[in-house]
């Protein structure tokens, strides 16, 4: 193979997989996901509450569809995330780590559902990033006490899971506390669900889902990783009664998920010609490791045709985690984290190109969605003096593909699906 084939190669490998991934993003569209499930217009007022990353994409098109409909509300959003909602207010504020306008943003939503009657409709827009978005302490706890909880958690290495069942013992508007504080108006949550499994339970810590979890599990959950927390919050689960609110079951509607994002990768695949197979999309654990895995697969792709010949793309979704540890981390997110360890493991294979990033736009904390790895990532590393196994090893993913100009930046996409990832297999 020449230069010139080797490059034109490369280049349609990397089409392709941006293809793939901005096809499985553009499929939870949050308008057009909203307006295919909205319910039958409310007798009384309709109030609009809601958060997460797609939230303030989600009330524009209600805001939209329903003029003429006795409409309010507040959502709130990640910073940078804000659209136009019309009639219903849009509020920003921080993730992953809660701040101020948290607070006052659920001390907001909760004042709007308060003294509704049962003609009266309460939509609720969930989206994922929701749990820090939307803050109200329980009794006795603080802003920096649930501060201190979420920073743990975000270094622990817990699941997404794990990591919403603490939070909801820790809150006065999540686990289904937001559904009673509405009642007894109706209560329809739509939901744009960005946890393995779609779980309404875990999907911004359930709002309007009662939880069946304890207290015990929460502390459990804290021991099990070695969580240090502030002592008001051992303190509020050790007393804590565990009594579920009152109100309606749950009328939840999931109206976007990473099933349906796969799904739409897949068809994008098959218009390149390259088979594509789904691995799942609610696939867990530390992102290097799961990065090894898949590795394996694509490997005997390439030596075997099995699970599938070549050309083939490994599709996968779900949330990998990265356990930080004491020594303290760079900069990077999952995604990155996952590519930088396939990179090491692939160790330049001549057929192995792949892609991952979080449907969001923002992989962790900096401005890019996740990166692509190529047959010469580790050579061009290297070129640049980047050790990718240093650079893994601190938790320095985002650096060490932004040395070497292989991140992908989408900006905030106003959606969430959790993890895209795609491993192709010429």
């Amino acid at each position: 193979m020449t230069d010139a084939d080797a490059l034109s190669q490369d280049e349609q490998a990397r089409a392709t997989l941006r293809a793939i991934f901005d096809a499985a993003v553009a499929s939870a569209a949050p308008g057009p996901a909203v307006l295919r499930h909205l319910p039958g217009k409310p007798k009384g007022r309709c109030v609009v509450v809601g958060a997460g990353k797609a939230s303030a994409a989600m009330a524009a098109a209600v805001d939209a569809a329903w003029p003429d409909v006795d409409l309010g509300g507040v959502v709130v959003t990640r910073h940078g995330h804000a659209v136009d909602a019309g009639r219903i207010e849009i509020r920003e504020a921080a993730h992953p780590v809660p701040d101020q306008s948290s607070v006052e943003a659920a001390r907001r939503i909760l004042d709007a559902v308060k003294g509704l009657s049962p003609e009266d409709l309460v939509l609720v827009l969930i989206s994922g990033g929701g749990s820090s978005l939307m803050v109200a302490p329980a009794d006795g706890l603080t802003l920096a006490d649930k501060q201190a909880v979420n920073a743990a958690l975000l270094r622990s290495g817990a699941t997404i899971g794990e990591m919403n069942t603490v939070r909801k013992h820790l809150s006065a508007i999540k686990g289904g506390r937001l559904a009673y504080a509405a009642y007894p108006a109706r209560v329809i949550t739509l939901v744009i669900s960005d946890v393995p499994g779609d779980d309404p339970g875990a999907i911004a810590s359930g709002p309007t889902v009662p939880d069946i979890s304890k207290s015990k599990d929460a502390l459990d959950i804290l021991d099990r990783y070695g969580m240090v927390v502030p002592r008001a919050v051992r303190d509020h689960l050790l007393k804590t009664e565990d009594k579920t609110p009152e109100s309606p079951p749950p009328d939840v509607r999931i109206v976007a998920a990473p099933g349906a994002a796969l799904a739409a990768a897949a068809a994008r695949a098959r218009d390149f010609g390259v088979m594509p197979l789904v691995l799942g999309d609610a696939l867990e654990g530390e992102a290097r490791e799961m990065a090894i895995v898949l590795f394996g697969i694509a490997r005997s792709v390439c030596q075997h045709g099995l699970p599938v010949a070549a050309p083939a793309v490994l599709l996968s979704g779900g949330e990998g985690t990265v356990t930080i540890g004491s020594k303290g981390a760079g900069a990077g997110g999952r995604n990155t984290e996952f590519l930088l360890s396939l990179a090491i493991a692939a160790r330049g294979h001549p057929r192995i190109w792949a892609i991952a990033g979080d449907s969001d736009g923002i992989d962790g904390t900096e401005d890019a969605a996740g990166a692509i790895v190529t047959p010469t990532t580790l050579a061009r590393g290297a070129a640049a003096a980047l050790s990718a196994r240093d650079f893994l090893e601190r938790h320095d993913s985002y650096t060490f593909f932004k040395g070497i100009g292989d991140l992908v930046k989408t900006g905030p996409t106003l959606t969430n699906v959790n993890d895209i990832r795609a491993i192709l297999i010429t």
